[in-house]
């Protein structure tokens, strides 16, 4: 495999686009390699950001939602609700730092209030 052209911060050419800008223009990569790549220095010696770079021509059109796509992504948001030690519907998305829901993870705190 041969190197990937890299650029600097802002200095891509166009006809290059990371993944975000192709799906805000209603694109994806559509299976192709990354083409190029974008890097944007920091300081005190930290490595710098890399952003990956996929060609715009070679970009395939987003595929349309289908109705057995959004079912999946209501179960999936709706599960992500569900508190796995008390089982109840927390009415937010349980954070995964947190891994259970506010009474269940502080237990403690809830008899002062």
């Amino acid at each position: 495999m041969s190197a990937l052209p890299v650029f600097r911060w802002h200095l891509a050419p166009d006809g290059y686009a990371t993944r975000r800008q192709l799906r805000a223009r209603g694109l994806r990569p559509g299976g192709q390699e990354v083409a190029a790549q974008v890097e944007r220095p920091r300081r005190r010696g930290r490595p710098p950001l890399v952003a990956y770079l996929y060609r715009v021509d070679l970009a395939r059109p987003v595929r349309p939602m289908t109705a057995a796509r959004w079912a999946a992504l209501d179960k999936a948001n709706a599960a992500r609700r569900v508190c796995p030690q008390c089982r109840r519907d927390a009415g937010y998305v349980i954070p995964p730092t947190l891994g259970s829901c506010v009474p269940c993870a502080y237990p403690e705190e809830q008899g002062v209030a």
